[in-house]
């Protein structure tokens, strides 16, 4: 996506990104084009594409506009205070709640998942600073808490990978309101910090290194310098 570094250039992609939005969530996805969206905007195909190359970049522009609007709302329900159990709810009900008009374009877009080289892969390397910076909202959750150094790592990474299960579980829920993933995920939660307790006890200590470490071998385990960096990136690029 074209960094612009002027006021007038900002609101300009900030309007493409809504009229984009509108049109796919209205539209659909695949069935809007960036023609579609440079009329929507009043704007030229020429000058969109100056903006934008394309819609993989709309997109990828979405999916760090929700990741922003996450990391706002979770680090003021975070300042709040609160027992770990407060804050977990807090961080994956806000993800619900900002996807909640967007799940038939979230299923549109979970296709190109499965490819690992596609640009829009909620798994894939283009995508890998957002996740890192997802996985650091969580670490910001756990972050009063008292846990060992495996922990610290192991910690965040499996809630991000119980917040994309539930994801997956939120745009297949037809339930009003998606309540039974609501649920479901009070549940988990319920869950995840009962287990915490025990994992943080000694003698479970050989068990939680020998996971981190085979999380590490196979290259899933982020370090703490690598979802720092992440976050530095993504900041900078606001900028």
């Amino acid at each position: 996506m074209f960094k612009t570094k002027t006021a007038k250039g900002a609101g300009t992609q900030a309007r493409i990104l809504d009229a984009a939005l509108r049109l796919f969530r209205t539209n659909g996805f695949e069935q809007t084009t960036v023609r579609d969206i440079a009329e929507a905007a009043g704007l030229s195909l020429g000058a969109a594409y100056h903006y934008f190359p394309g819609k993989d970049a709309i997109v990828l522009a979405y999916y760090a506009q929700v990741h922003d609007e996450h990391a706002r709302r979770t680090t003021a329900a975070f300042g709040a205070g609160g027992r770990l159990r407060e804050r977990l709810g807090a961080a994956f009900h806000a993800k619900f709640d900002i996807l909640a008009d967007d799940r038939p374009l979230m299923g549109a877009l979970l296709r190109y998942t499965g490819d690992p080289t596609h640009p829009l892969s909620f798994l894939g390397p283009r995508t890998r600073g957002l996740q890192l910076c997802s996985i650091g909202v969580f670490a910001e959750a756990v972050a009063a808490e008292r846990l060992s150094a495996d922990l610290r790592v192991l910690t965040p990474l499996t809630l991000w990978a119980l917040h994309m299960g539930l994801l997956l579980y939120f745009l297949y829920d037809d339930s009003p309101h998606q309540k039974r993933t609501r649920r479901l995920t009070d549940g988990a939660l319920d869950l995840f910090v009962r287990a915490l307790t025990l994992a943080r006890l000694p003698l479970l200590r050989p068990v939680t290194r020998s996971v981190a470490r085979l999380l590490d071998e196979a290259g899933l385990l982020p370090d703490e310098a690598g979802i720092e960096q992440a976050r530095i990136d993504a900041m900078a690029e606001e900028e």
